[in-house]
């Protein structure tokens, strides 16, 4: 966990991101915390940004204050993560607008709620959001960012927001009991103390996050690159489902939004494609190492298989 207090490089997004006048970009959750700073930076360097959002009134006052911040605007893009439909719907209202895609923020998560949150189709809420609804979006938006290749040669590139708690997902990686509703599942749950069980679900979609960035990197390598990331300890209202002590302690330790789109954007527009593709970056901005867990490709072939088999309806 030594990632969690890194020193900051002097990596500065400002200063050193290159101008992306032409690039279009998608960041999903990008109306808060890191996502919106990943935006911000994103539109000072000229790039058009589409910022998915689940909360339209959200989406708004965000594109609001960053007009005020850069004199850019971002374009709103209703996104609900934790509903199939919904993510099928977004990609084509996307798909309707754009024809190319060249770089995909797969950003948005929740984190530590409630173990009885299901998505809509009756997932775990973390697994569900952070890892099945970004697999089916990534591979419904595959066209755009095969198109981006062709059109300018240069590989689209896909970010997957993980974290360092993937270190804390169950046994080997994944239970895949855990993940759909159902008498199995609720035995798993009850073996576990909760706040530990809500850790664990949190690790296991951090785990899924890794899979599913070395699964697109594997298997669609002559169009894109596609990279698994640690953004660092932030202070951001993701933490809101963590008990007050932890938030309390966070005020203190964690660093502060901004930096938390550092290493994102450092691999989305100023590392080279071969240096991140199928990589885990880490703070601020350099490839790190993931738990050797991340290594078993025959668990990540099943966690693929069995997304897979989950989408395939929608």
């Amino acid at each position: 966990m030594g990632n969690l207090i890194a020193r900051p490089t002097q990596f500065k997004p400002e200063r050193d991101i290159p101008d992306l006048s032409g690039k279009i970009v998608l960041v999903t959750g990008g109306n808060a915390g890191i996502g919106y700073e990943t935006v911000k930076q994103l539109l000072l360097k000229n790039a058009k940004v589409y910022l998915a959002s689940r909360s339209p009134e959200k989406a708004a006052s965000a594109i609001k204050k960053l007009e005020e911040e850069t004199k850019k605007t971002a374009i709103f893009l209703e996104l609900n993560l934790a509903d199939l439909p919904s993510v099928r719907k977004s990609a084509e209202a996307f798909l309707s607008q754009e024809s190319r895609l060249d770089i995909l923020f797969n950003n948005a998560g929740v984190m530590v709620c409630p173990s009885d949150m299901l998505t809509t189709q009756g997932y775990d809420l973390q697994f569900g959001t952070n890892v099945i609804g970004h697999f089916f979006l990534t591979e419904l938006l595959l066209p755009a960012l095969t198109k981006s290749f062709t059109e300018t040669q240069v590989p689209a590139r896909v970010l997957h927001t993980s974290s360092a708690g993937h270190t804390l997902s169950p046994g080997n990686g994944i239970d895949v009991v855990s993940i759909k509703a159902g008498p199995e599942r609720d035995a798993w749950i009850k073996k576990k103390i909760d706040i530990m069980c809500r850790w664990t679900l949190y690790g296991q979609s951090k785990m899924g996050n890794i899979f599913i960035a070395n699964y697109f990197a594997k298997m669609h390598s002559d169009v894109l690159v596609s990279c698994s990331l640690h953004p660092g300890a932030i202070k951001t209202e993701l933490t809101r489902h963590t008990s007050s002590c932890f938030q309390r302690i966070g005020n203190f330790i964690f660093y502060p939004a901004p930096m938390g789109a550092y290493t994102q954007l450092w691999g989305a527009t100023v590392a080279t494609p071969a240096q991140i593709t199928g990589q885990y970056l880490v703070p601020w901005g350099k490839v790190g190492k993931a738990d050797k867990r991340t290594s078993n490709t025959k668990l990540e072939s099943e966690v693929v298989e069995y997304i897979k088999e989950q989408i395939q309806d929608f």
